[in-house]
Formats: structure tokens, sequence, C-alpha cells
């Protein structure tokens, strides 16, 4: 696969969409000017940090495994982190927390034709020397702020690449759960929903009880908070 460096970029899934070959690619920056995060939130993306992109062109890839490409990426970052000496948790469906803080940020953005993905472009955000912005201190958090000393964004870069292109399960993803059977809250638009969370679909859907009731859940509909 071929890989871009770039020092600059208004975000790595963005160079992907305007690139004009044909072939995968995997772009990395140094910083974003204009990172983004899921449903058109902004994402902090400053020196010191690691923003890549991995764009795969797909034959055959039907649209009901799309949660295939999330689990991956969120595995990938999962493993590399866990090889620092933290222990990170998945927070449904794609952000990964140290210590209850948000480390890594994942953006999917899909390529449909009918009932197949074409085309997938994972974006992996891990804060790693970045200093974290003051109104993000509370929920955001970096490796070397966890680790307490420096660590050089290529030394988790080396990992990472390998990492995301491996193929994991869902048995894999679950391993960095560690909130099911506890209650978690849901969040929509216009309220705010207490569940019990009991697992995770093959599909990608939380599977929770609500007043006891047991419903499958799309990351679509609602934002997951511990």
């Amino acid at each position: 696969m071929k890989i871009i460096e770039l020092e600059e970029v208004d975000s790595t899934n963005n160079f992907c969409k305007r690139y004009q070959g044909v072939e995968d690619i995997t772009v990395i920056a140094a910083r974003q000017s204009g990172g983004r995060g899921t449903k058109g939130r902004g994402f902090s993306s400053e020196e010191g940090g690691l923003y890549v992109s991995v764009m795969k062109n797909h034959k055959n890839f039907p649209a009901e495994n799309a949660f295939k490409i999330m689990l991956n990426a969120c595995v990938a970052v999962c493993k590399t982190l866990e090889g620092f000496g933290v222990n990170p948790v998945i927070r449904w469906a794609n952000d990964v927390l140290v210590n209850g803080k948000k480390i890594c940020g994942t953006l999917i953005e899909n390529t449909f034709s009918g009932a197949y993905i074409t085309r997938s472009i994972v974006g992996t955000g891990i804060n790693v020397n970045n200093e974290i912005p003051a109104e993000l201190c509370e929920i955001a958090t970096s490796l070397s702020a966890e680790l307490n000393k420096n660590i050089k964004v290529s030394a988790v870069k080396k990992p990472l690449l390998k990492n995301l292109e491996k193929d994991y399960s869902v048995a894999d993803y679950k391993k960095f759960i560690n909130w099911l059977g506890k209650e978690v809250t849901l969040k929509t638009n216009e309220q705010s929903i207490t569940a019990t969370a009991i697992d995770i679909a093959e599909d990608g859907r939380l599977i929770v009880k609500i007043d006891g009731e047991t419903k499958k859940i799309s990351s679509a509909e609602v934002s997951l908070r511990l």
C-alpha cells in the first residue's frame, strides 16, 4: 500500500477523498487544521498526535458488514496502545478511552454502490504527545500524559500501521469492553436514557435492556456515555 506522509493537511480523510490515484493509500499527517470526528464534530489535531487515514477499495463487500471495518480499526488502536502498557477501553461504537478519558477517535467514511461498500476511508487520531486543550482536559487524555513521559509519535505509528492491516472479530472487539452488564446512558439529540448494556451484536448494534425490554440500538441513533 502506498504511504503518503504530510506535515499538515485539513484532514487526512479529506486528502483521501481528493486523491486522484486508483490504488489503496495510507495518509499520515503531523497536524490537521480541520480534523473531524463523528456526526460532524471537530477533532483537535495539534502536532504531537498521530493522524492516519487508510483508504481501501473493495470488491463484493456487503454493506451489511460495515461494522467489520469499524471494529478492525478500534481493535488495531487498542492493541497498539496496549503495547505501551495502558489499558484501553472501547466506548461503543468507535471511541477509545484510557482511564475514562478519550485518547483516540475514529471516523469511518464509506462509499456505497447498491448493497455493497466500494471504498472505505478509515481515519484514526491518537493523542500521543499533543497538548490537550484546556476545555477538553476533563474528557480527553494522551499517551504521554498517561505514562508521564514523552512518547515518540513514530514509536506508535509503526505498530498501528501493522495492526491496521490485520483482521479482527467481534470477540476481539469485546475484549476491550468492560461495561457490559452495567448501566450506561444512551444519548440522542432530545433525551438521555438509562439502560443496561447486555452485548454487542455481530452487526455492531448494542443490545440493551430498557425498562425490562431488550432492544438492539444502532450507533446512528444514539451515542453512549459510561
